[in-house]
């Protein structure tokens, strides 16, 4: 079987216009270390919509292919490409990576933190008119660059849940990681509930806290954070006032143990501090591109709190999320997460629903 030399793809031209699909060349060798793969999966992130919608915005990434939580089958492979435990990937395996890095900088080296890596690479800094053209998951085939951490998938975990451990869900598990973990019998508060938040919200419960509260909107995915383990909601439309004010009464008076960022509002700090109980843990994670208000530092001082910031995660985090999908695949009902899959041709139609707070987490399938 001949190798794909070009692809169809939705394509951001424009942030806030309709994704334009395009045939994309692919590159016409595929390195030692690298694999073409044929998609399967991808799920949308917060982050795509920010970048579609220019909430995200760097010069010169348009036009690129958005998306960059996918799995797919290996249709053609580099030599000497394994996956990050050192296992051969052959034609035909199943995989799943993460971002790009290239292991000699500062970051990787001495701090051994990949997410550090100067020149770390997702698929919204790769333009898709510059080779290797296709790196996001909104196209039919991805090239797969050889300083992607890959990892072979077992089969006993769905398309859709490999293709969120990918970023959401390796991201919320790095954020609790940040913080020591939840202590057993602790108060914990979510800020947010979209995908990371419900999962998070999940996590929480699965970890042993006494109490988890999840702040959100609209009502209807509060309601689903309920399903995920949330014992109490608070709606954003309540004010900063009113959501401290309804954790310190849900919580009698004590305030929560760990806060968790991932809604990324303006207000999401200042309501942190608030609500933390003393010696508390607050993880930043969702606020990325907003203008935020002022932390008051004395809380901070008096309640001896504790601040992490959380930035998404690496590929040991990524092998731990399909490992937690594993453990606890009936803890939760995962799959009410995820819409029903649509084509490339439906991709646009996705974002603006995710946009809108409708759908959780949307599903492109590309051979469709």
């Amino acid at each position: 079987m001949m190798s794909p030399t070009s692809t169809r793809a939705a394509v951001l031209t424009e942030h806030g216009t309709e994704l334009t699909l395009q045939t994309l060349p692919l590159p016409t060798a595929v390195e030692a270390g690298a694999a073409l793969v044929r998609l399967t999966c991808t799920t949308l992130c917060g982050t795509d919509i920010e970048i579609w919608n220019g909430t995200m915005s760097f010069p010169g990434m348009v036009p690129m292919v958005l998306g960059h939580e996918m799995v797919g089958e290996v249709v053609a492979v580099g030599a000497g490409t394994v996956d990050a435990l050192g296992r051969d990937i052959e034609i035909g395996a199943r995989i799943g990576w993460s971002e790009r890095t290239c292991g000699h900088c500062y970051g990787c080296t001495i701090l051994r933190e990949p997410v550090a890596c100067s020149t770390r690479g997702y698929g919204f800094t790769q333009r898709s008119d510059v080779a290797p053209f296709a790196i996001g998951g909104l196209s039919e085939y991805c090239y797969v660059t050889p300083g992607a951490a890959k990892l072979l998938l077992p089969d006993d975990i769905k398309d859709t849940w490999a293709s969120m451990a990918g970023c959401a869900a390796k991201t919320v598990l790095r954020a609790f990681s940040r913080v020591g973990g939840i202590r057993p019998a602790s108060r914990v508060v979510i800020q947010g509930a979209g995908a990371l938040g419900i999962f998070a919200t999940a996590v929480a419960h699965i970890s042993g806290a006494a109490q988890v509260i999840t702040v959100g909107a609209p009502d209807s995915r509060l309601e689903t954070a309920r399903r995920f383990g949330a014992d109490a909601t608070v709606n954003v439309t309540r004010g900063s006032e009113g959501i401290v004010a309804d954790v310190m009464t849900l919580t009698g008076g004590r305030g929560a143990d760990h806060v968790f960022d991932f809604a990324g509002a303006s207000s999401v700090g200042a309501e942190a501090i608030g609500m933390a109980a003393q010696r508390a843990t607050f993880a930043v994670v969702g606020s990325t591109g907003w203008g935020l208000s002022e932390i008051p530092l004395s809380a901070v001082m008096g309640k001896e709190l504790t601040i992490a910031g959380s930035l998404n995660g690496d590929i040991s985090d990524y092998f731990r999320a399909i490992e937690f999908f594993q453990a606890f695949a009936d803890r939760m009902p995962w799959d009410e997460l995820f819409s029903e899959p649509v084509g490339l041709s439906g991709a646009t139609e996705c974002i603006r629903r995710m946009a809108d707070l409708g759908q959780i987490k949307a599903v492109i399938d590309p051979r469709l």
